[in-house]
């Protein structure tokens, strides 16, 4: 175990938000590369868990719990700095880190606004009723998000992909679990 570093358990609705780059300066500030264009579960969570990079040199085992002192956007960059982390070498050994918060942590979506983790897997039906598909994933194209979806056509799994947009979404129920939309199978 690296010093300073404390052994944890990951929390059972922990959601990987990110991943750490590489040390930032000479006082333990380090770079992280979110997974999300808004950063918000990163900075409003104050414990992150840590698992190792699956690629490259091993520096600790496990997971482990990061005190978040600050987090923060520094020309387009998310930086940050940790109570156990007090200089550069130590920002260095967390290189390639998976960065996972409670999902508990998050602050409350705004209406209308959701978290991509909280899409995926929801049905997607549209307004004859027709099934088609389950949000698998979500694509950020820089205009808009796009809905990414699995369905079965003639007994195989395909593909199809929804503007994430008002124009075509006519509802997200996430205790139905069910996303409502104006879209047809031919699209």
């Amino acid at each position: 175990m690296t010093p300073g570093l404390e052994a944890a358990e990951l929390p059972a609705d922990a959601i990987e938000v990110g991943r750490i780059a590489d040390a930032w300066g000479i006082k333990g500030w380090f770079k992280v590369l979110s997974h999300s264009a808004n950063p918000e579960a990163l900075f409003a969570s104050k414990t992150w868990f840590l698992l190792p990079t699956e690629k490259g040199p091993k520096t600790f085992a496990g997971v482990v719990k990061l005190s978040v002192k600050e987090a923060k956007l520094h020309s387009g960059t998310v930086v940050a700095s940790a109570h156990q982390v007090d200089d550069r070498t130590a920002a260095e050994v967390l290189r390639g880190s998976r960065i996972f918060v409670a999902r508990s942590s998050f602050p409350p979506a705004e209406k209308d606004e959701y978290y991509w983790v909280d899409l995926i897997g929801l049905e997607v039906i549209n307004r004859e009723g027709i099934a088609l598909g389950t949000v698998k994933e979500l694509l950020s194209t820089g205009a808009q998000t796009v809905l990414v979806m699995d369905f079965l056509q003639d007994g195989k799994n395909q593909e199809r992909m929804i503007p994430f947009v008002a124009i075509y979404i006519d509802d997200v129920d996430l205790k139905a679990r069910r996303i409502l939309v104006d879209w047809q199978p031919e699209f």
